[in-house]
């Protein structure tokens, strides 16, 4: 999505991605805290995997229950 608002933040952003925890369009300030998270590779490998089986509509794993705590914590 161009000229757009992030999912996650809110923020005014030019250009998104999308989340590997969910189908949340993020900017690349909320995508480099959720990098961040103990959980990520794992969502990367979910995703990877849903591919592999033919599953182009994978929704994630969610975003974990801890993501604020840690991503904010991270992030300072």
């Amino acid at each position: 999505m161009a000229n757009g608002k992030c999912d996650r933040c809110g923020k005014e952003t030019l250009l998104t991605t999308m989340s590997m925890f969910n189908s949340e369009m993020c900017c690349f300030d909320c995508i480099d805290k959720e990098k961040q998270h103990p959980s990520y590779q794992y969502a990367k490998q979910q995703e990877f995997e849903a591919t592999q089986r033919g599953d182009y509509n994978f929704p994630g794993i969610g975003l974990p229950p801890d993501y604020d705590s840690v991503c904010i914590r991270n992030s300072k």
